[in-house]
Order: C-alpha cells, then sequence, then structure tokens
C-alpha cells in the first residue's frame, strides 16, 4: 500500500491540489467525475484516488491540442 492511500482529502484540499476553484470541486464530485464520498453533508476524497484520476487521464489529452515533446 503506497503513503498516499490513506491520505483523505477535503475539497478545499482537493481544489489547491488540482488548481481549481473549490466550486469546480463539488461539481465534478456531484457529475461523479471527481471519485468522492459524501459523508453527511461533506465530501471527502482519497488522494490516491485523485493521482489515479490524473494519471488516467494524461494520455487522453496528448493530441488535443497538447504536443508531445
Amino acid at each position: 500500500m503506497s503513503k498516499d492511500a490513506n491520505i483523505i482529502m477535503t475539497a478545499e484540499d482537493v481544489a489547491k491540489y488540482l488548481k481549481i476553484t473549490p466550486a469546480t470541486v463539488y461539481r465534478l464530485a456531484q457529475k461523479g467525475e471527481l471519485p468522492g464520498a459524501k459523508i453527511g453533508r461533506v465530501w471527502r476524497f482519497r488522494k490516491e484516488a485523485i493521482d489515479n484520476l490524473l494519471q488516467e487521464q494524461e494520455p487522453a489529452q496528448v493530441g488535443k491540442g497538447e504536443r508531445e515533446e
């Protein structure tokens, strides 16, 4: 298990980490596009899941306006 497997982040933490607004984090989480869990009235996110999402998205972005160097 990686050290990131147990790191739990708030929506605000995720927003800072991804350099997006907290409102965007909430919107993406509600749509199911950002892996997270709503516990009561608050959202929580595993850092490992966010990192995995970023890793999965990287190859999909190549060729859509970005060039591989």
